[in-house]
């Protein structure tokens, strides 16, 4: 039986395991931060920190029903998460990356929230995080015999969401920080590596959901 403290100590850990893999989010992120600055690689985390709590949230109370609803549409899952993948990394292809923000634009939160439901969509719709939260959060219930109230539940779940949060945070400050020593020419390379990652992520799923199976 964990204290409440080792409780939420243990969900941060979780949280920050699930949002530290490089992976098509993290590409997001940093692309976004090395355009947008600090607030538009926030946006985009804050997609995935949303995600990881819903997956957080099964997880804790029914890690078989989320087992069971990936297994029978996994397929389905990975093609519309693959898609919009490729259709992330075709547009960075073509995007013309900008040094600084045009005279009289402000830039916060607020306008870079249109990239959060879709870095929430490839949250929930990766097998891989899916299978990883019911595996962590079912591990951790296994060795403390379970969570015993909802409170401990939202406690976990909170707690997940806290630390994948702390990772965006410093990685959005981290290239926001070093982006303004970067040529125009080196955020062109940049987005094409980027787009080229996120094309490769998105047709590995395609590939493995429907004609690899």
């Amino acid at each position: 039986m964990l204290s409440t403290v080792q409780l939420v100590l243990a969900g941060i850990g979780i949280g920050v395991l699930m949002a530290a893999p490089i992976g098509p989010v993290n590409v997001l992120v940093i692309q976004r931060a090395v355009a947008g600055g600090f607030w538009a690689g926030l946006a985009a985390g804050i997609g995935a920190v949303i995600g990881d709590g819903l997956l957080a949230a099964i997880a804790a109370f029914s890690v078989t029903a989320i087992s069971d609803v990936t297994s029978a549409y996994s397929g389905w899952i990975q093609f519309g998460g693959g898609l919009l993948l490729i259709g992330f990394g075709v547009a960075l292809l073509f995007t013309r990356p900008a040094l600084t923000i045009p005279l009289g634009q402000k830039s916060g939160l607020v306008e870079h929230t249109g990239i959060i439901p879709q870095t929430l969509f490839l949250t929930v719709t990766n097998p891989g995080a899916i299978l990883g939260m019911a595996a962590m959060i079912g591990g951790l219930g296994s060795l403390i015999g379970g969570l015993n109230t909802y409170l401990e539940a939202l406690l976990l779940v909170l707690a997940v969401m806290g630390g994948s949060l702390l990772w965006w945070l410093g990685l959005s400050e981290l290239i926001a920080t070093i982006r303004h020593k970067l040529t125009e020419g080196r955020l062109k390379l940049i987005n094409r590596i980027a787009g080229t990652v996120l094309i490769a992520f998105g047709l590995i799923l395609l590939l493995d959901g429907f004609i690899l199976r």
